[in-house]
C-alpha cells in the first residue's frame, strides 16, 4: 500500500476539492511542515507531494521509501532535481493549469499601471482633485495598450497565453532569445533588443543558476524609462533592490509584482518597504489563483499519481 503525505496542504485553498487516487492507499496531510519536520513526516511515506516545502539532497537521502515526489505547482527549484536524478528518484509538477489565470492577472497590471489607475485612485483619496478644482485633472502619464510593444521572457504555455491576451488588445509581441545567446531561434528576439524596445516587459521563465536576478540594475538602466516590468514567474528573477531604485530614479516607470524572493516577504523586503508608491503594484502570489486554475491543479496532481503508480508517468522533471 503506498502512503501518500502532503506537506503543505494549505497551499492549495480549503474549498478546493483533491480527487482522491484510484488505488490503494494511505493520505495524510499537514497544512504546513518547517525544515525540522520534513524527515519525520516522510519517515514511511512513499509518495510524497510538495508546493514550496524545500526537499533537498540531505533531506531526500535519508527517505529511502520515497518513490516519487509530486510537486503540486510548476516551479520545482524547492526540490534538490539534480539529487532525484542521480538517484532515480522520480519528480513531477504541474504545468498548463494557469493558462487564463496568469495571464488575466499580468493584463490587468499592465492596463493599471500604463494608465496609472492606482496613482489616480490614491491622488483622489489625498484630495488632489479638489485642489485641482477641474472637471478631471493629470497629475500621471496615461498610455494606450492598444500600439505598445510587449516582451515576454519565457515562450512557454503561460508565456504564448499572455501574447494570445495582449495581441487581442492590440499589442505588438515579441519574445526574447535567452540571455547571451549568440543567435536568436526563429521567433524570437535578441534579450537585450527586448530590453531597449519593449514598452511592457512579462517575465513566464523559470528560476535557476541561469536566470536568477535575470532583471537587474544593468537591465535597468537599458530599458526605456516608459516601459514596466511585471513579473508573476518568480521572485528572485529580479533584483528586488534595483527594481525599487529604478522606479525611484525613473528609469522604469513601474512594476507590477506578485511573486518574491522570500514567501511570505516580510518589511525587510525592499518591495514592501515601498508599496506605498504609486506606480508599484503587489499582490501576494496570486496571479495563479482562479478557482478554475487551482481544481485543474488539484486534478492534475492526482492524475500525475495514479499515471506514476500505472506505470506510465506524466509530467516528469
Amino acid at each position: 500500500m503506498e502512503k501518500i503525505v502532503f506537506l503543505d496542504r494549505a497551499t492549495i485553498p480549503a474549498h478546493i476539492t483533491l480527487p482522491t487516487p484510484d488505488f490503494e492507499h494511505t493520505w495524510l496531510s499537514f497544512d504546513e511542515t518547517h525544515p525540522d519536520e520534513v524527515l519525520d513526516r516522510l519517515a514511511d511515506a512513499t509518495i510524497a507531494i510538495t508546493n514550496k516545502t524545500v526537499l533537498s539532497a540531505d533531506t531526500l537521502a535519508k527517505l529511502p521509501n520515497l518513490k516519487l515526489i509530486a510537486i503540486a505547482a510548476t516551479g520545482y527549484n524547492n526540490v534538490d532535481l539534480d539529487w532525484c536524478h542521480e538517484q532515480g528518484l522520480a519528480v513531477c509538477n504541474i504545468r498548463g493549469y494557469a493558462t487564463q489565470s496568469v495571464p488575466e492577472h499580468v493584463m490587468a497590471m499592465a492596463f493599471s499601471l500604463r494608465r496609472s489607475l492606482s496613482a489616480y485612485h490614491r491622488d483622489i483619496e489625498l484630495g488632489v482633485w479638489q485642489e485641482k478644482n477641474q472637471f478631471c485633472f493629470f497629475t500621471h502619464p496615461i498610455g494606450d495598450i492598444a500600439g505598445a510593444t510587449l516582451g515576454i521572457i519565457g515562450g512557454g504555455s503561460l508565456g504564448k497565453a499572455v501574447a494570445m491576451l495582449a495581441s487581442a488588445v492590440g499589442m505588438k509581441v515579441v519574445f526574447a532569445e535567452h540571455k547571451h545567446a549568440d543567435t536568436p531561434r526563429d521567433g524570437y528576439v535578441p534579450f537585450e533588443t527586448v530590453l531597449e524596445t519593449a514598452d511592457v516587459i512579462t517575465l513566464h521563465c523559470p528560476l535557476n543558476a541561469q536566470t536568477e536576478n535575470l532583471i537587474g540594475a544593468a537591465e535597468f538602466s537599458a530599458m526605456k524609462s516608459s516601459a514596466i516590468l511585471i513579473n508573476t514567474g518568480r521572485g528572485g528573477l529580479v533584483d528586488e533592490q534595483a527594481l525599487v531604485n529604478a522606479i525611484k530614479n525613473g528609469e522604469i516607470a513601474g512594476a507590477g509584482v506578485d511573486v518574491f524572493t522570500q514567501e511570505p516577504a516580510n518589511h525587510t523586503n525592499p518591495l514592501l518597504s515601498h508599496a506605498g508608491m504609486p506606480n508599484l503594484i503587489l499582490t501576494p502570489h496570486v496571479a495563479w489563483g482562479a478557482d478554475s486554475s487551482i481544481q485543474t491543479l488539484a486534478n492534475q496532481l492526482t492524475e500525475n499519481i495514479n499515471a506514476f503508480i500505472q506505470g506510465k508517468a506524466q509530467n516528469t522533471l
